[in-house]
């Protein structure tokens, strides 16, 4: 055997990628992640407002109803679409929460929600289809569009508006070549929380491009720290029922990040296309998630309003102590468990420091904090906060900013 000639041959073979994976960038988030988790395992003390789930765990009746599934045999494959009784407890949970009624054919389950996004997408969007997505946004909106090959048409909204997109810039973005738009609320990165009226503003805009097909991400559905209840597009605009996908799931509100539940409501022959499509990559989630989701859909929801009490006390102690750096602008959140201060002038403060990537790097390194920078989000000089920390945590974190910063 020559393995003189082997070797030569292999160090010679170039590995060729496929474009719909090689245009795709780098996440920031994994990339701060990973050097927070290296300081820390070199001693030093590194405060992660980063983490993008929550810092509870699965609430105890769930965790005892996987236990029990798998003593009843839960351990084999199921149908794609989900099982039966957790398809019948997501139908009960979006009439009992949302008011909104679908038939079992119209429903299907995913791993976690990203895949229902993905298979929605993947579904519906062409090469140079547009899809329309509000910024700042959550970095795997762009990334499925891209691995879809669509046109991504950005839809900007601005700090003195909220965050929040207004209808005269959806109607500049959307066109005969608009396929989807992604909504989000309580929104991932900004925080922020859609009113009936905004809402209502855009359905009207909608409704006049009836190719269009809305996917609203819900998954923040629960975590809302004003008194206002929650409402999707469906519940301001009930005629897009026909050409909109409603997508949840159990992760964030359930703290069950790890069990990787999701699904899709939406019409019946674009779920039914949806599961093809899962049909070949997933198939389903494991049968014990599953089981554990129909528990956390079919019960109370007395575990989460403890959650949310808690994320509403550390919302307001993020944005009080923020409010006392003259530097940093940031709206206080009213959902999801994060915030987007503007670091610009902070920034523009720093000797070698010039954009938030930058930024991101230098409070690891000289303050010992881990947060995003918000180009990962569409965001540039801002920082994606995450208040899914304990509260000596987010103490410390303000008290290191406010004496840098203050």
């Amino acid at each position: 055997m020559n393995t003189d000639n082997e070797t030569i041959h292999h160090a010679d073979h170039h590995l060729r990628i496929a474009r719909r994976v090689e245009d795709l960038s780098g996440s920031s988030i994994f990339r701060i992640n990973i050097k927070a988790h290296d300081l820390t395992e070199r001693g030093q003390d590194i405060l992660r407002l980063d983490a993008g789930e929550p810092d509870f765990d699965t609430p105890k009746s769930i965790i005892d109803a996987a236990k029990q599934a798998l003593d009843d045999g839960f351990t084999r494959y199921t149908p794609i679409d989900g099982l039966p009784g957790l398809k019948a407890s997501i139908q009960y949970k979006l009439k009992r929460d949302n008011n909104l009624h679908y038939n079992l054919d119209e429903i299907m389950h995913t791993c976690g929600a990203k895949q229902a996004l993905f298979n929605a997408c993947m579904t519906l969007l062409n090469p140079m289809d547009e899809i329309v997505i509000p910024t700042p946004n959550w970095g795997t909106y762009p990334s499925i569009a891209n691995i879809a090959w669509a046109r991504i048409v950005e839809a900007p909204t601005r700090y003195d508006e909220g965050f929040v997109l207004q209808p005269d810039v959806l109607e500049k973005c959307l066109s005969d070549r608009t396929r989807v738009i992604i909504l989000n609320t309580p929104n991932n990165p900004t925080g922020q929380v859609y009113s009936r009226e905004a809402l209502s503003a855009l359905g009207n805009v909608l409704l006049k491009y009836p190719d269009v097909i809305v996917l609203s991400d819900d998954i923040y559905e629960h975590l809302r720290y004003t008194d206002e209840p929650f409402v999707n597009i469906l519940n301001v605009c009930p005629s897009l029922k026909d050409r909109t996908v409603v997508i949840n799931g159990v992760s964030k509100a359930y703290a069950m990040t790890g069990w990787r539940v999701g699904f899709a409501a939406g019409p019946a022959q674009l779920i039914a296309e949806m599961q093809k499509l899962q049909g070949e990559s997933t198939s389903h989630t494991a049968a014990v998630s599953q089981k554990a989701a129909e528990a956390a859909f079919n019960g109370n929801l007395d575990d989460v309003h403890k959650m949310v009490k808690a994320f509403s006390r550390r919302a307001k102690m993020v944005a009080d102590g923020l409010s006392k750096i003259d530097a940093i602008d940031c709206h206080p959140a009213q959902g999801s468990f994060y915030c987007l201060p503007n670091f610009e002038r902070v920034i523009g403060s720093l000797d070698g420091v010039d954009d938030d990537q930058q930024f991101g790097d230098w409070l690891l390194e000289e303050l010992g904090i881990a947060m995003v920078p918000g180009s990962a989000f569409n965001a540039p000089g801002h920082m994606r906060l995450s208040f899914a920390a304990s509260d000596d945590t987010l103490r410390k974190g303000l008290e290191r900013l406010q004496k840098a910063f203050g």
